[in-house]
């Protein structure tokens, strides 16, 4: 059976509504902290899929988490051997920055449900199941686009949304896993002030995200299992 890493950068920002299409692609899925001590040891090259997922950090703030730049340094030689890797948000924005991009705290909050405007690339690629599909934004950085990636898509907010090289890579600043997990509410719970910032309150980000999130889940995993459909055997 082929093996999955989840990396998780926080407990509250897991794989939530992609698990299901990863493992009926046939990964058996593994996950580890990166407070867990052997993350340090971990040779990032050797899962079959390697899923990288959110966090709050940035990652330029490598002086207050000195676990961004080892594994900076170890995703480099995953993305050097062009090996399967998914990245979310934080995950995302990692791999930006491993392939040369510079990641930086943008102007604005963008927090809440809205669609991704697909370029043609984007209409291209597996991408195309989220089109007109509001899905869940949660970030107030971004990061210029490195010169090997091709961009799939756009939101109202920031240019840079989502982006792969080739089949194996795909980058992903929104978080289209989320709309039925219940980790949702622990972010609403640890970070009102973004939810103040995108003109919500507590009540009408909770009832959006239960009109929406479903929707949003079943277009992410459609999206997921279509790019696994396309990976090279």
């Amino acid at each position: 059976m082929k093996k999955g890493l989840i990396i998780r950068h926080v407990p509250h920002e897991g794989i939530a509504g992609f698990r299901h299409p990863i493992e009926e692609a046939g990964y058996e899925l593994d996950r580890i902290d990166v407070a867990d001590p052997a993350f340090a040891d971990l040779d990032l090259r050797e899962p079959d899929l390697l899923i990288m997922m959110g966090g709050p950090m940035g990652v330029y703030e490598q002086d207050r988490y000195p676990w961004i730049a080892c594994q900076l340094r170890r995703l480099k030689l995953r993305l050097e051997a062009d090996r399967p890797t998914l990245g979310v948000c934080f995950g995302a924005q990692m791999i930006a920055a491993a392939l040369g991009g510079h990641v930086y705290e943008g102007p604005r909050k963008e927090v809440g449900f809205h669609p991704i405007r697909l370029n043609d690339a984007g209409r291209a690629s597996p991408l195309r199941y989220l089109e007109e599909v509001p899905v869940l934004h949660w970030h107030g950085d971004t990061f210029t686009l490195p010169d090997s990636v091709e961009l799939l898509g756009s939101s109202h907010v920031y240019e840079y949304q989502a982006f792969r090289r080739g089949s194996n890579l795909l980058a992903l600043q929104f978080h289209a896993e989320m709309g039925e997990d219940e980790r949702f509410h622990e972010w609403m719970n640890q970070w009102p002030e973004a939810v103040a910032e995108a003109g919500e309150s507590d009540d009408s980000m909770r009832a959006i995200h239960d009109e929406l999130g479903p929707q949003a889940v079943a277009a992410g995993r459609s999206m997921i299992g279509q790019w696994l459909d396309e990976l090279p055997c």
